[in-house]
């Protein structure tokens, strides 16, 4: 989140004007921290309600990036709100650096907008679902939702922002209600983004809420299913299944195929428009050539790091490492990384490695050793360098000032002409330490303090006063006791260099594939090129027009967006991070029922396993009326299961058959039914005894049972009903 709070880049809608009257409620209240809406909101709250992304896709044209309700999506409306929530996420993480995920997740956040506003947020007009001023409040102020307090904290490490931070890392309130500035102009409209957000979610939890409450068990309800759950049987049965006849040893007709798809033609409804896409890696990994350069590189700035001063230390590790990152860290003899024990006695200055570490060979130089407390105690007084929360009110101090500023007082405690205590009440910018004398208790190298701040203490001795800077300004600090015991602590200063192919190898490997796609490129070449090159082919079925993954591949977008405009058979090479793919479009499977040249092989299957059940039905009534009688006819095995629970779907030594089940739970004790045609195989089972068992009296328990079951679907299934009724179709793999 910026603390500068800059303009969203949304105009101001009317709807904003009227959300105002009750943020300005707020603001006089306590005041509110200005933030960024996070894209974490609403994509929550849509992706658990309706699902992720959905694409149906049904044709429409280069101008549209999709249809709800029958509305079409402009691509260049789209587009533009894009951009303007592009930029808040810069703005929120302070960089112009988006990677691929993040503008993925900005899309589906506008797509789901626009979800919002056609498809739910009409369903809490009609029933005049409502948000309190109190419960914007609450969410906002009082109790954080979690989004919130991502929004203000760091997106690398996870830790809430300084300015509203404690000592510890840890969200500050006071520091939090104290984010009071007046909301003026521009700002006004990033204000209203994050009330709609608040809104939205506390209609969607409340319209949840409906659904659940609307949902009723029946006395009858309950006791039917109390009963089913305490019933038993004990039965016997024979079953020859499917696939004790190879289905090769069944022949079938393509007439009996074309029949079973016309008459089950509803098996093959296809909710959704996917492709299915076949593809081959060419992996890009260094060559023992590589591995030995860079292990040289490594060895040479080893080199340079010897008998050189600290400073000259960081210069040359700003130089030579990964991204210019310049890395000093301690470590004890717990945490110690360098694989090499005589760290422990070497002198300071000595260097070690380089060392293959995995994905980077390593260099280590020994820059310091120091004696630590196990724990510590100190109180302390912050000189504030920072802006206020909201960058309203430039900072207090400079950081010379504070220096100056903290000298001064220092000489005024040591010559006893104000005590400690005074300036914490009086002078230290650090809310939340004030009451507590500005003390934070002990505490042990494991503390989330920043380290200047922590190793005051932890290296400190009991008694003694300092200045010390750190992040948030200048701290005087105060060692208040100290440990009896403590350890060594080893700093290391450390050099990462990437083990990566060489772009000699990198163009190889392109070349090799660039060169089979060029030879194979028709499907059917494809396929024998695979063969004949004995390369591991991956498959990627069902692939939706929005999807950004495919199994084994990342950031595979290009190939995705590429497999919804090429033609069924076409091959094409792609360039990954760290492969290069050469890709088939195997199929295209539209939306509604599947052509039978798309399914044949999963309707010759299921018309086969249907032959083998005609088969086996004649079988059965040549044999016998009851499970011996075809057992011994058959060559088959009758089974036996007491106290099967009727509630159940299970039967041991078959596994999930409903279909029996039902037979089993309709037969009455000391009956046998027919030859049924199950989920497994055909078979004739027969019930002896059955046992009622002793329902469970709570009728009320069990009402809610079933009220919980049904009610952990409710809310995604009543969404999901919405969106089917709105004939959804998202094409926005358009915009990116």
């Amino acid at each position: 989140m910026s603390n500068r709070n800059e303009n969203s880049g949304k105009p101001k809608s009317e709807k904003d004007g009227d959300n105002m009257s009750i943020l300005e409620s707020i603001r006089k209240r306590t005041g509110l921290l200005v933030g960024i809406v996070g894209l974490a909101l609403v994509i929550f709250i849509l992706e658990s309600l309706l699902g992720q992304g959905r694409s149906l896709f049904g044709g429409g044209d280069e101008m549209t990036v999709g249809k709800i309700n029958g509305k079409k999506i402009d691509r260049n409306e789209f587009a533009m709100k894009f951009e303007n929530q592009l930029n808040i996420v810069k703005q929120q993480r302070q960089s112009q650096d988006i990677d691929d995920n993040t503008r993925g997740q900005v899309i589906d956040y506008v797509w789901q907008q626009y979800v919002a506003d056609l498809v739910i947020k009409p369903q809490y007009n009609k029933i005049g679902i409502t948000v309190g001023e109190d419960e914007i409040y609450d969410r906002m102020v009082v109790n954080p939702m979690p989004f919130i307090l991502q929004n203000i904290s760091d997106q690398k490490t996870g830790q809430i922002n300084p300015q509203f931070a404690k000592a510890d890392g840890t969200l500050d309130p006071n520091k939090w209600k104290q984010a009071i500035a007046g909301i003026q102009g521009e700002q006004e409209a990033v204000l209203a983004q994050w009330h709609e957000g608040i809104t939205q979610s506390r209609m969607a939890e409340k319209y949840a809420s409906l659904v659940r409450k609307g949902l009723y068990v029946t006395n009858a309800e309950a006791k039917a299913k109390m009963v089913e759950q305490a019933a038993k049987a004990n039965v016997s049965f024979v079953v020859k299944t499917f696939n004790s006849v190879s289905d090769s040893a069944v022949k079938i007709t393509d007439d009996e195929i074309s029949k079973y798809y016309k008459e089950n033609s509803h098996e093959f409804l296809n909710p959704e428009t996917t492709r299915k896409i076949e593809f081959v890696s060419f992996n890009v990994t260094p060559t023992e050539k590589d591995l030995a350069e860079i292990q040289k590189t490594a060895q040479n700035v080893a080199d340079k790091l010897k008998g050189k001063s600290l400073k000259e230390d960081s210069m040359i590790i700003g130089q030579e490492s990964e991204n210019g990152v310049i890395t000093v860290q301690d470590y004890t003899k717990k945490t110690m990384v360098v694989r090499d024990s005589s760290i422990y006695t070497s002198p300071v200055g000595t260097v070690f490695g380089p060392y293959n570490e995995g994905a980077y060979f390593k260099v280590y130089k020994l820059v310091g050793v120091n004696s630590v407390h196990d724990s510590a105690r100190v109180r302390h007084i912050l000189l504030s360098t920072q802006a206020d929360p909201q960058g309203q009110q430039p900072p207090k101090r400079t950081m010379a000032q504070a220096k100056r500023q903290a000298d001064s007082l220092i000489t005024l405690i040591k010559e006893k002409k104000v005590t400690f205590d005074t300036l914490v009440k009086t002078i230290s910018d650090d809310p939340g330490s004030i009451s507590k004398g500005g003390d934070y208790g002990w505490f042990n190298e494991t503390i989330g303090f920043v380290e200047p701040f922590k190793n005051a203490g932890l290296m400190g001795v009991k008694g003694n006063i300092s200045a010390v800077e750190t992040q948030f300004g200048i701290h005087i600090i105060e060692v208040l006791d100290v440990s009896a015991s403590n350890h060594n602590s080893y700093k290391l200063a450390q050099v990462f260099k990437l083990i990566s192919p060489s772009d000699e190898t990198n163009q190889m490997v392109f070349a090799k594939a660039s060169e089979f796609a060029g030879k194979n490129n028709t499907g059917e070449l494809f396929d024998k090129g695979v063969d004949a090159e004995k390369l591991t082919k991956r498959i990627a079925d069902n692939v939706k027009e929005g999807d950004r993954q495919l199994v084994g591949l990342d950031k595979a977008k290009d190939i995705v967006r590429w497999a919804y405009s090429a033609k069924k058979g076409e091959v094409s090479v792609f360039t990954l991070t760290d492969k290069h793919v050469v890709a088939k479009l195997a199929n295209i499977k539209n939306k509604g029922i599947l052509a039978l040249e798309d399914v044949k092989e999963e309707v010759r299957t299921k018309a086969i396993a249907q032959k083998k059940a005609e088969m086996f039905l004649q079988e059965f009534k040549n044999a016998g009326s009851n499970p011996e009688q075809i057992a011994a006819k058959l060559g088959l095995e009758v089974k036996k299961q007491e106290g099967l629970n009727l509630a159940s779907h299970n039967i041991d030594g078959l596994g999930h058959d409903d279909i029996m089940m039902g037979t089993i739970s309709g037969l009455k004790a000391g009956s046998t039914s027919k030859a049924i045609a199950g989920d497994n195989g055909v078979f004739v089972v027969s019930v002896s005894t059955k046992d009622a068992g002793t329902p469970n009296s709570d009728l009320k328990m069990a009402k809610m049972q079933i009220e919980q079951e049904i009610g952990g679907r409710a809310d995604y299934e009543a969404f999901n009903a919405l969106k089917d009724l709105s004939d959804v179709e998202q094409h926005t793999s358009k915009i990116d």
